[in-house]
């Protein structure tokens, strides 16, 4: 593990923390957390066995790093982060980032701002309530079937379950127990929030797809391993 000097300023969000799981990122991180930490100082970034220099660029940014060995998937990346968060003095909330520049500051600020004002435990972006044209087509018919297959999921009234970003109370962050590596651990929170009967809304989100992100996160075989892990999990 290799630390580095947070950043200053945004006292208001020290009890704060950003797990962003990063996986060959070299060519945007840096950037990514130059624009979150003047807002939430507290970010740890869990390299999950990056190639290509990731972790240097995240070196001398003001995050945290934790290193995979080798790459172990997003699920493990986001354990990691969240047991690595959870331990640090004063954290109270916790939110997962993804890396490559989809998430935008405004909208985890007012996430974070509805768990301290409103009795939830968990607020889930969504990209479904409002205009949803900008999601890739392919993105929106994977996420909608995900949905459809899922009783759960429409019990909690999600539409949007496989959103990366999420912020959560320190209640989620201590029971959070993520076994799947992969994509599955998106029905697998769900699942956990269904379980521990813990309280949820979603909050509409902006996504910024760029040629970068959609050419990083939106191929056909991730949306059938989408629909297969949804799948799956209603079975069981």
């Amino acid at each position: 593990m290799t630390r580095s000097e947070p950043a200053e300023g945004a006292q208001g969000n020290s009890d704060v923390w950003l797990v962003v799981p990063v996986y060959n990122e070299a060519r945007v991180i840096r950037s990514v957390l130059a624009t979150v930490l003047p807002t939430f100082p507290n970010i740890v970034c869990v390299d999950d066995g990056s190639t290509d220099g990731s972790a240097d660029q995240i070196r001398g940014t003001g995050a945290r790093l934790v290193r995979h060995p080798m790459n172990l998937g997003q699920g493990a990346a986001i354990q990691t982060g969240v047991e690595y968060a959870r331990k640090q003095p004063g954290a109270r909330y916790f939110v997962t980032f993804d890396a490559d520049g989809q998430h935008q500051v405004d909208d985890v600020r007012r996430m974070v701002t509805r768990l301290r004002t409103e009795p939830l435990d968990i607020v889930i972006g969504t990209r479904f309530r409002g205009n949803a044209d900008d999601v890739p087509l392919v993105k929106r018919l994977v996420l909608r079937t995900a949905v459809a297959l899922s009783p759960r999921i429409r019990r909690l009234g999600l539409t949007d379950s496989h959103n990366g970003l999420r912020a959560f109370n320190r209640t989620v962050a201590d029971g959070m127990d993520i076994t799947s590596n992969g994509m599955g651990h998106s029905p697998e929170i769900v699942a956990m929030i269904d379980v521990n009967r813990w309280r949820v809304a979603e909050e509409p989100v902006s996504i910024l797809y760029t040629d970068y992100s959609k050419a990083k996160g939106q191929s056909l075989l991730n949306g059938v391993n989408i629909v297969f892990d949804t799948a799956v999990r209603r079975r069981h």
